[in-house]
């Protein structure tokens, strides 16, 4: 793991500290933790000694099963940003996230993004977001998608336009949960997982950072040309130009109603 911790998730009543590599850990609390005054909750990044940890966490957490490899990428590969929440020394949630160029998303998300944004245009995708039942509903979940989000909108990731996930169609609890944060819901994905020999239903749910916007309708456009028009300076100007383009228009309704031998369906407006 890179040895260098972003500025903007530091936060001042949680510490951040090396990695550990000791085993003597308490064992966790069985009550839920009320964060707000528990200053033994801390923040820090997997390393390669968490992976017998984060794999017992994950299979309480999910019913998706992860080969060993994936615990060996999220807790090595710099490329992931792979962040614990630590309470009295035991890892009890994780956010698991990569950030990856947006030409190379999957088919079913590639429409996550208007055709208009530039070639190295990123997207921030969350694999994985979990709190040991023992100490949900108390913050955890939200400190640490909080962390992620404020690290994808400095300045560094300013070209990552939107950040994505799969949810299962029967998870309710996390549905609520992304929606809350203003996560919208993007797609229908039938089929996405395969869990107890069955296949299962999903859906994408997306947030859009750094001025990142879905594919834009007709509607969008004329609403986006509108605010430009407002904002601008030089309206008066602008308002000629789309002057000149009605008339253009106008003008060319009339000749090919003329055309077709109909003279007094726009003689009124001579």
């Amino acid at each position: 793991m890179p040895l260098w911790w972003p500025k903007s998730i530091f936060m001042d009543s949680f510490s951040w500290y090396a990695t550990d590599t000791s085993n003597d850990h308490k064992p966790c609390m069985k009550k839920s933790v009320p964060l707000c005054s528990q200053s033994n909750l801390q923040l820090r990044f997997l390393c390669h000694n968490d992976i017998e940890e984060v794999q017992a966490l994950c299979q309480t957490c999910f019913p998706i099963y992860y080969p060993y490899s994936w615990y060996l990428d999220i807790t090595s590969n710099p490329r992931f940003y792979s962040l614990a929440a630590v309470y009295d020394g035991v890892i009890i949630g994780l956010i698991v996230a990569e950030i990856k160029p947006y030409v190379k998303l999957n088919e079913e998300d590639q429409d996550i993004l208007s055709a208009s944004m530039e070639s190295y245009t990123q997207v921030g995708y969350i694999l994985s977001l979990g709190v040991s039942p023992d100490h949900r509903r108390n913050g955890v979940a939200s400190l640490l998608l909080d962390n992620l989000i404020s690290h994808l909108t400095t300045a560094e990731n300013s070209s990552c336009k939107a950040v994505f996930l799969h949810v299962l169609t029967t998870n309710s609890a996390a549905i609520q949960f992304y929606e809350q944060r203003h996560f919208r819901l993007h797609s229908f994905v039938p089929f996405y997982y395969f869990i107890g020999n069955k296949f299962k239903d999903g859906f994408t749910y997306v947030l859009y950072i750094n001025g990142g916007h879905p594919p834009w309708g007709v509607l969008d456009y004329a609403r986006h040309f509108c605010q430009s028009l407002c904002r601008r300076e030089s309206s008066a100007w602008l308002w000629h130009k789309v002057e000149h383009v009605i008339r253009w228009l106008w003008n060319g309704a009339r000749r090919m109603v003329h055309d077709n031998g109909s003279p007094s369906a726009v003689s009124h407006y001579h």
